[in-house]
């Protein structure tokens, strides 16, 4: 009896020990994927040539993405400015000078799970990994 304890234990440990590096490299790689998509419609939004973020690019950013693994229905976009003004809008775009913030959100998807072998809790089903960035808007009527 006092064997297969043994075996049990070492036995998860094991299965820990083997998969843990895999899964925490898999969530840096999303967290630097989600920053550099940031970073990248940040830097064209807040152009001088838009000056806003619009739907049609978070779909583009959303099929980029894809492209790596990500469910495109998860992520989570979230356009503000330091204006008060929507940032969002083709018709409006900040003029320069106005700030152009950006967050990106993807659910951790379960990855945290194999955690549970060692007793440490995974982070709660609402957690999620993101990404933000501002840039000041470029843009000159």
């Amino acid at each position: 009896m006092k064997q297969l304890l043994v075996f049990v234990l070492f036995a998860t440990l094991f299965c820990w020990l083997m998969f843990s590096p895999v899964y925490k490299h898999v969530v840096v790689l999303r967290q630097a994927l989600l920053q550099q998509e940031a970073d990248y419609m940040l830097e064209i939004g807040a152009s001088g040539r838009y000056g806003y973020i619009d739907d049609t690019m978070v779909a583009d950013s959303r099929a980029r993405l894809s492209e790596y693994g990500f469910r495109p229905a998860l992520l989570e976009y979230e356009v503000t400015t330091t204006s008060g003004l929507a940032g969002t809008d083709p018709a409006a775009p900040l003029e320069r000078g106005s700030g152009l913030r950006l967050v990106i959100r993807y659910p951790y998807d379960g990855l945290m799970d194999i955690d549970r072998l060692i007793g440490v809790d995974p982070p709660p089903g609402e957690a999620r990994l993101a990404a933000a960035g501002m840039k000041m808007s470029e843009y000159v009527p």
